[in-house]
């Protein structure tokens, strides 16, 4: 047992280290925190969604960003759309659940908007169609998913790609690319 708690740990730095190797994602990385913080600077907003475990992550980066981080700061303009349970039942009974993220976008989402939208298969159907309104609306579309990209890919202004195929090891990786990018935003708003 002990070697298997060895193992998966080892699969979680060996998922990081390929990250570390991968200039392109790193740029991105950089990138997007950069977006981000241009988007707050401008009064918008950073929206983010997901589903399950990446419904989970969403609302952990979210907390990050609107609570606090590393600094005693003002709040940032942060949220994950899923929070609302009876917005996500009804609409979900109403509309269907491939509606619950692309329906809200339509009323909050604007022009300048970041939409984080996170899927380790880069798949999942309300993502996608949440993307295509935030498309419509002028937001900025920041993509977290696998390493393939999925069918996100195609609608992202951003994909962050982790180069993995396996999921708990791609959620661990959100989170650490996720944290790395709350600090530097908190950073280039609020000073190093």
């Amino acid at each position: 047992m002990k070697q298997f708690i060895v193992n998966k740990i080892r699969e979680s730095i060996n998922v990081k280290e390929a990250i570390c190797q991968d200039e392109p994602l790193l740029n991105t990385i950089k990138i997007v925190a950069d977006t981000i913080t241009h988007s707050l600077q401008t009064d918008h907003k950073i929206l983010f969604c997901g589903n399950g475990g990446s419904a989970a992550d969403a609302q952990h980066l979210a907390a990050e960003f609107s609570g606090r981080f590393y600094k005693d700061r003002l709040p940032l303009y942060a949220e994950a759309l899923h929070c609302n349970t009876s917005y996500m039942t009804a609409v979900g009974n109403d509309y269907g659940y491939d509606q619950v993220y692309a329906r809200i976008l339509r009323g909050i989402g604007r022009s300048g908007d970041v939409l984080v939208a996170i899927s380790t298969s880069g798949n999942s159907a309300n993502i996608l169609e949440a993307m295509k309104v935030a498309r419509e609306q002028g937001m900025i579309i920041v993509s977290m998913t696998g390493s393939t990209g999925g069918k996100m890919k195609e609608g992202s202004d951003y994909l962050i790609n982790i180069p993995s195929a396996d999921t708990p090891r791609i959620q661990e990786a959100h989170i650490t690319v996720g944290h790395i990018i709350c600090e530097i935003v908190e950073n280039n708003l609020f000073g190093a």
